[in-house]
């Protein structure tokens, strides 16, 4: 009975083994911070360990090697990424982040390792992977705290096709403001298993650059074994609690070259294995860097950083934005810093382009609980709400954008100019491939929550109820909704609060849309003079939001095309009016309601037609004014005027001849709104009169300012009133997405302040904090006798 237990229990040994040994590898990457004392006496460290491996499961297993590493008081895990875009024979990978907490009774330097089995199929034979963290807890001179460590990440997976070179910054914020720098590993089976230096690659030390230069392709990657460390920028010296003490002083800069031999014959450092052979001497230029860890001082502390590099087939084109995805505005520069607020969500934004490829999505690495979303304009929304124990710290999130073409692959519609018209065709691919764009990191700092505020979603609007003591040095008669034209739009306050009770369709508010939810977003700004449309005094800006489901009630009444108005008029009968956009002159071809937004060129020609249909006979329709605006709200305070008084103003319309006479048909071409916003709205005055006769607004047609004309009494019946109907809006592919600069001139990353959940109606809502204005697709809502 007793062999028979034995045996099992082998036979379990092999079977673990044996899952462990088949789990796939793709790199991980660690940072520490130390969250100060227990009530013990023992100091609290937090540990951030990012693994990826082929399933969400897996994670690394630490164990102490070097000095008193304590013990786990706690642990969390949580997935940040995955994806089943990897090479051929290892498709899937998925990153987790795990949470640890130690307790530890010492602040003497200790060391925390992992290893095992089996990185996925590497072409440099990397097989067993080697992590090593190194942890020095002694209070700083110059900071008078222990050291914190870099904040260090890397997407886990890397690709670049054969023939394009490209250049790789590696996020190595410090917030000690020390030198970083990063290495291969050197000590094998301790910080490295094969220790290789990858060839077709070449690695800035001082700067944490990797260049990739050239290599071939193949089905299977670069297994990258990295280190991270950290050097004071000048002498300090690190103090511990039994009266002990060391000194560490500045990496050496670099000199005239010239060759020096430096002593070792020092006790051996900490962070050197008792294994490991101690030389007495070691001769180098001072040009040149040591590419052993003997380095003159040690690092503060030592972080583990691998990845996965694969090489694809060569591209046909290198140049960004061709197949290439290309970042462009609104995404963040690399090594940006972002401000957080404690339990408030924060947003970034991302957008690629790609013409002969299409965008297929985001890859992602950074902290616990950061999600990423994709708006129905092809734009990505990384978001994360920190807690109160992140409180302080700074916490690094990469991104890269994924672009893919091959055959049955269709490319979003694309302008071809003829002549001087536009015409939308989508575009099938033929060459398979799936693309990288540039790696980008950006740093989010989390501070205390500055604005109080509270967000009530409804299922028509939204309440805002911002605390005076927030802003006390400000004046609450300075504040305004985004567009406050409409009396319904203005703020009120009591004793505490500023108080706005917002539509979700007027007021200016804005909408995005995920595969999900519907976002309305408004905000609260300060500003000199009502008059003025901009202001350089952006004292307080507060965003909020409410979001829904897209199942719930109010994506049942919201749709982005604006459909027919329909109107009545005692004596007029029902007028309905259509307002659509077409793809030529002829007016045969009707843009599909489905393509809204539209994206058009600037200088690109647009085809209108306004066509009303009347429940009486012998009407005739009239097109009096038309406008732009970022906003569908036909009150705005200063929009493009495209025809005032029937005549034509901007100097690109044409009016085409109609068939009947109650169509209007004309054309203009794109131009890009003044200010930043990146979409317009077309909207037009009509009226309705009776045909033919010489006494109504319609018979008129174009009066100038110069003209002298009759007012005529509305008893008549002879004319209707004055009927708005819009169309929109046209996202204006912005000049500026093609300057490199474009994304250090504006920071749309959105700090999200508050936030709330009504189970009732599944709503979520907050408040936001930005600097720097955007309009975004914005929906009206439809008749409540039109079908959803």
């Amino acid at each position: 009975m007793a062999s028979t237990k034995v045996l099992l229990l082998q036979l379990l040994l092999v079977s673990v083994i044996s899952v462990v040994s088949a789990s796939h590898y793709w790199g991980a990457s660690t940072t520490f911070t130390y969250k100060g004392n227990n009530s013990d006496g023992t100091h609290k460290v937090r540990f951030r360990y990012r693994d990826t491996f082929d399933q969400c499961f897996w994670s690394l297993s630490w164990r102490c090697t070097s000095g008193n590493c304590g013990y786990v008081s706690g642990s969390k895990r949580t997935v940040i990424d995955s994806s089943n875009n990897g090479p051929k024979f290892d498709r899937l990978l998925c990153e987790t982040e795990t949470v640890v907490t130690r307790n530890v009774p010492s602040d003497k330097p200790f060391q925390l390792r992992a290893d095992s089995c089996c990185w996925i199929g590497t072409r440099n034979w990397v097989v067993h992977w080697d992590v090593l963290t190194g942890v020095d807890l002694g209070k700083r001179s110059d900071t008078g705290e222990p050291n914190k460590s870099p904040d260090v990440t890397i997407l886990p997976f890397l690709r670049i096709p054969q023939n394009c070179p490209r250049t790789y910054k590696l996020m190595t914020f410090d917030p000690d403001g020390d030198d970083v720098r990063c290495r291969y590993g050197n000590l094998r089976n301790i910080e490295c298993s094969r220790c290789d230096r990858p060839a077709g690659f070449h690695l800035d030390e001082d700067s944490c650059t990797l260049h990739y230069i050239s290599s071939t392709a193949n089905p299977k990657v670069f297994g990258f074994e990295m280190m991270v460390e950290d050097y004071s920028k000048g002498h300090i010296n690190l103090f511990y609690s039994d009266g002990s003490w060391s000194h560490r002083h500045p990496w050496p800069r670099r000199r005239s070259k010239r060759a020096v031999s430096y002593p070792t014959t020092a006790a051996r450092p900490w962070w050197i294995p008792a294994a490991t052979p101690w030389p007495t001497t070691t001769t180098m230029t001072t040009t040149q860097r040591p590419i052993t860890p003997y380095a003159p001082t040690p690092p503060l502390s030592q972080l583990p950083l691998q990845f996965s590099f694969l090489v694809d087939p060569p591209a046909p084109s290198c140049v960004e934005g061709v197949y290439l995805p290309k970042l462009v505005h609104p995404t963040p520069i690399h090594g940006e810093k972002i401000h957080a607020e404690v339990d408030s969500s924060m947003e970034i934004r991302v957008k690629a382009q790609a013409s002969l490829a299409v965008i297929q999505g985001i890859i992602i690495s950074g902290p616990s609980n950061v999600t990423k979303h994709k708006t129905t304009h092809n734009e990505f929304v990384i978001r994360w709400t920190p807690t109160a124990d992140d409180l302080g710290e700074f916490f690094p999130i990469c991104f890269a954008v994924e672009s893919a073409t091959g055959p049955g692959v269709i490319r979003p519609p694309v302008a071809i100019h003829s002549h001087s018209h536009s015409h939308f065709h989508p575009t099938p691919t033929s060459r398979s491939g799936l693309y990288h764009s540039e790696m980008r990191c950006v740093v989010v700092e989390v501070k205390r929550k500055i604005v109080q505020s509270h967000v009530i979603c409804n299922e028509s609007s939204m309440t805002i109820l911002v605390e005076k003591a927030s802003f006390s040095r400000l004046s609450e008669d300075h504040l305004r909704l985004n567009d406050p034209s409409n009396t319904i739009c203005n703020l009120t306050s009591n004793s505490t609060h500023v108080i706005g009770v917002v539509p979700l369709n007027q007021c200016g508010t804005q909408i995005e849309e995920d595969d999900d939810n519907l976002i309305f977003k408004n905000e609260i700004t300060t500003y000199e003079d009502m008059r003025n449309v901009i202001t350089r005094k952006h004292l307080l800006e507060v965003r909020f939001y409410c979001q829904y489901p897209k199942h719930g009630k109010v994506s049942q009444s919201f749709s982005v095309h604006r459909k027919n108005v329909t109107v009545w008029e005692k004596g007029m009968g029902t007028f309905t009016y259509g307002f659509e956009f077409y793809e030529d002159n002829s007016y045969r071809a009707m843009i599909n309601p489905n393509s809204y937004p539209l994206e058009v060129e600037i200088g690109t020609e647009l085809y209108m037609k306004i066509e009303a249909t009347s429940s009486i006979n012998n009407t005739e329709m009239f097109v009096e004014s038309c406008r732009a605006a970022p906003y569908d709200n036909p009150n705005y305070r200063k929009p493009y005027i495209i025809i005032a008084n029937g005549c034509k103003v901007d100097p690109t319309v044409d009016i085409y001849p109609r068939a009947h006479n109650k169509q209007f048909l004309f054309s203009m071409e794109a131009f890009k709104f003044i200010g930043l916003h990146d979409q317009v709205y077309i909207s037009c005055s009509v009226i309705m009169c009776e045909a033919g006769n010489p006494n109504t607004r319609c018979s008129q047609g174009c009066i100038n300012s110069t003209s002298s004309h009759r007012l005529y009494k509305r008893e008549a019946m002879i004319q209707s009133g004055t009927h708005f109907v819009s169309q929109g809006p046209l996202r204006l592919k912005r000049s500026a997405e093609n300057s490199d600069t474009s994304a250090v001139a504006l920071n749309l990353n959105l700090v999200f302040i508050a936030g709330c959940v009504l189970a009732a109606v599944g709503m979520i809502c907050g408040v936001i904090m930005y600097k720097t204005k955007a309009s975004k697709v914005k929906y009206q809502p439809l008749p409540a006798s039109e079908p959803s």
